[in-house]
């Protein structure tokens, strides 16, 4: 007793540190940031799903074509429009292994389309580590080895076929190396645009400011996607795919940078303010090293996040290019070349997996939403605790 008040002190005032299912907050006094934001992003259970479907797509890139049992202009002429096939282990209750049955198509001149008819008397096994069509692994040799390869005298369409007889499945993951790749070079192009002049902007203000501000306000007011049409109909179709796709890329990042300008301007508006930065530059540090050193370094969180969650829109500009036949152009495969053919109604009715491409734009979309929201909250580790 004290004065007659009665004072309780508590013996733990703080969450246990070493408790297994101890919540991450700003009162774990042996917790680090890094641990802090770790704890944080595995909360978020999607984004963890959405980071762990990405990082397994983008690690699979340089050997799809290892794992996929055709290229992705090999033809089978024998099999226009055909329907999936599925991968079958027993054949009349006796194991044999991962087996296929053949299929034999025949033109329905009453509908108008092919039909196919199984052969479930004939298990085909199917080969694995077999040479099939010629690839370039990585642009620079040139190999024939691949996972799974069909049974001389069957198919293996796991996904069906398009109008000319090609594999969706080994098209699909082959248009991934174009279609995931396009954002992050879009991205870096808006990045370095972006922040250049975005930095300019709120650290120097005056009419670099104004300058700055006009331009983005100018690119903003102009409607994205007819601009869009315009610029990728000005390159010529007698370019190479991957020119083409690199003038994609380019003009994707450089309609892109308004956004994340404004945002690096107003943070810097502000930091430019603060003492350490009239501490640099009292001690003669140039605007160049200030920028580097001191005001980018306390915006990193942000534009980590920014950049997760702009590759989506980056990707589905891509798509919309060509869906459109304004972007990439055959040969090259992407998922938005892919997509082109199914603007024909009649096929998507009567082919529905033509369409499958959709499938893989909106999961990647989605892993990139969740993993950026996940991120996000991750690099602010105490905001809401």
């Amino acid at each position: 007793m004290n004065g007659g008040w009665e004072h309780y002190v508590d013996s733990r005032p703080y969450p246990d540190p070493e408790a297994p299912d101890a919540p991450a907050t700003r009162f774990d006094p042996g917790a680090s940031a890094g641990r802090l934001m770790l704890r944080r992003f595995l909360r978020h259970r999607l984004a963890v799903l959405g980071a762990l479907f990405l990082g397994l797509s983008y690690l699979s890139l340089p050997f799809v074509d290892f794992l996929v049992p055709y290229g992705a202009n090999e033809r089978d002429v024998e099999h226009l429009y055909a329907p999936p096939q599925g991968v079958h282990l027993f054949h009349e209750g006796t194991f044999i292994g991962p087996f296929v049955y053949p299929t034999i198509g025949h033109p329905d001149l009453k509908d108008y389309r092919w039909r196919y008819e199984t052969d479930t008397s004939r298990p085909m096994p199917l080969r694995f580590f077999c040479p099939g069509a010629p690839y370039r692994f990585l642009g620079l040799a040139e190999l024939r080895m691949r996972l799974v390869c069909p049974p001389p005298d069957a198919s293996l369409h796991l996904l069906g076929t398009d109008r000319l007889g090609r594999d969706m499945l080994s098209r699909l993951a082959i248009g991934a190396q174009l279609s995931l790749t396009v954002g992050l070079l879009g991205i870096a192009v808006s990045f370095a645009i972006g922040i250049t002049l975005g930095g300019m902007a709120g650290y120097f203000g005056g009419w670099i400011d104004a300058g700055v501000q006009r331009l983005s306000e100018i690119l903003k007011s102009l409607p994205e996607l007819p601009l869009w049409l315009a610029l990728s109909a000005a390159v010529p179709a007698q370019w190479s795919p991957v020119t083409v796709f690199l003038c994609i890329s380019v003009i994707l990042g450089l309609l892109d940078w308004p956004s994340l300008a404004r945002a690096v301007r107003s943070r810097f508006l502000a930091l430019r303010e603060e003492d350490f930065v009239m501490a640099a530059e009292l001690m003669g540090a140039s605007p160049a090293r200030i920028i580097r050193r001191h005001l980018l370094p306390n915006f990193a969180s942000h534009l980590l996040a920014s950049a997760t969650l702009s590759i989506p829109a980056m990707i589905l500009g891509e798509t919309a290019l060509s869906f459109l036949g304004l972007g990439l152009r055959p040969p090259a495969t992407s998922w938005g070349v892919m997509l082109n053919d199914a603007q024909n109604l009649m096929a998507v009715e009567t082919y529905p997996w033509v369409s499958l491409p959709m499938l893989p734009v909106i999961l990647v979309v989605l892993s990139f939403n969740f993993f950026g929201d996940g991120l996000r909250d991750a690099l602010d580790p105490y905001h809401g605790d």
